[in-house]
Order: C-alpha cells, then structure tokens, then sequence
C-alpha cells in the first residue's frame, strides 16, 4: 500500500509541475497548439510520460485550463476575499485582476484572455471549460456588485450586469494592450477608468482612492 501510495504521490506532483508548464506555455503559444508532443519538448519529459498522463490532446487542454482556473482563483479570488462583501471587496478584486495581468502571473498575460480567442469559434468540450472559468469570473463580479447595492454601498439604480461587464472589459482591453506593448501603462488607464464608474455609482471616496492610488508603472 506504501508503494502504490507513493507511486500516487509522485504521479500527481508530476502532474501538477507539466500542468503549470502547460499553462505557461499555452498563455503564450495558444491553448489550441498545446499537445502532448509540444508539452513534452517544453517540459523536457517524455511523450510517453506527458500521454500516461493524460491520455489525449483534449484531455491535457481541459486539464491546462483548469489548473489555469485555479491558479487565478490562488490570485485574483482568494486575496480579495480577506475583504468584508460589497464595495471594499469589489475593489480589492479590481486591483487583484490588475496585479494578476501585470505581473504576469501567466507570461503571456491573462491566460484566458487567449484561451477565448483561440477557441471563440471552435465548439466542442473545451471552448465550453474555458466559456465556464470565464463567465464565473463575471459571474462572480456582477454577484459582489450586487452585494454592495444591497448593503448601500452603492446606489441602488446601479445595474450590476453592466457595471460589473464595464470593469472586465476595461480589464481585458488593458490586458490586450499592455501585452502588445510591454508596457504597464494601460493598467494606470483602467484604473482611471474604473475610478469615476465607482464613484459615479455611490462608492466611498477613500475605497476610490485608495484603488486609484496604486501605482502600476512602478509595481
């Protein structure tokens, strides 16, 4: 039983270290590229090791995407949670998604940000994973919107949809762009951006400011 534990054991951190790879290199390369002979040259393991595995280029790309879901939860979800629900939490999940990106928690920004494009119009069971991960961080965002509309953090007329889908898209078009760039200038954009739409819906200026004020050229 200790060896078959073991051998458990070993297996899954195998695993977990060609998955973060995986993910790197998809950030990068594009999820539809990433396959069992790619893996393996980028990873410097075997064929045979990375197709044990996980048996089909379909099975390692749901896999890659959901070490990737999870690796932005570790970042983005998780940090920002240490804050009580409504405005305070809204804005530590902003600056969170910002320090995500910015700091290249993936090297070719936000992962799923790729993965979209390289899957937008290809159905199948692994543009619906990446279409999950992506409307949960949505999802997730109009839901902390709503919360502070209930607790009077924020006007109640605010609609929370369209708020929460004004600060991803300026989150993503920063992203686009300083990837493009190299630059982190974009994410002072959005930050700028995103200020005036929070004051603008009845948020307390020091949580405004105190957002505002990071500064991301020098992070």
């Amino acid at each position: 039983m200790d060896q078959v534990d073991g051998r458990r054991l070993r297996g899954d951190a195998s695993r977990r270290v060609v998955l973060e790879r995986a993910a790197d290199l998809a950030s990068v390369e594009g999820l539809d590229g990433l396959s069992i002979g790619r893996l393996a040259a980028a990873a410097d393991v075997s064929k045979s090791g990375v197709a044990t595995l996980f048996g089909s280029k379909e099975r390692l790309q749901l896999a890659t995407v959901e070490a990737a879901a999870q690796r932005f939860r570790e970042h983005v979800l998780e940090p920002a949670r240490v804050e009580p629900r409504g405005v305070r939490r809204i804005a530590a999940l902003l600056d969170a998604w910002i320090a995500y990106s910015r700091d290249r928690v993936f090297p070719g920004g936000c992962f799923f940000a790729a993965a979209l494009v390289d899957f937008d119009a290809k159905p199948g069971p692994v543009r619906d994973a990446i279409a999950a991960a992506y409307r949960s961080w949505n999802d997730y965002l109009r839901i902390s919107v709503g919360y502070a509309i209930e607790q009077g953090e924020l006007d109640a007329g605010t609609d929370a949809a369209l708020l929460a889908f004004e600060f991803v898209a300026l989150l993503d078009a920063a992203n686009a762009q300083s990837v493009m760039s190299g630059s982190p200038a974009p994410y002072a954009l959005a930050r700028r951006a995103i200020a005036p739409r929070l004051l603008a819906a009845g948020a307390p200026d020091d949580v405004v400011r105190r957002f505002l004020d990071v500064d991301d050229l020098a992070a």
